[in-house]
């Protein structure tokens, strides 16, 4: 499970899901882990979690909508 935090939060992961964030630059984020606690297995669920996550242009796309609408 991953969240956008608001500004100024940091990294709110434990072991190697921050150094995932750390690496790629994240900076706000809340995430947490929920079943396995294998390094390597958490490694690559939060990497298909980044590589699956949508943007509000998309969601606004797929609905048929400007991003203005849908944070309105």
């Amino acid at each position: 499970m991953m969240i956008p935090a608001p500004k100024g939060t940091g990294i709110i992961a434990g072991g190697p899901m921050r150094a995932v964030f750390e690496v790629m630059g994240i900076t706000d984020i809340v995430a947490k882990s929920h079943g396995t606690s294998n390094p390597y297995n958490m490694v690559r669920a939060t990497l298909d979690a980044l590589k699956n996550s949508t943007t509000a242009s998309e969601v606004a796309a797929k609905r048929g909508k400007n991003v203005e609408d849908i944070f309105a």
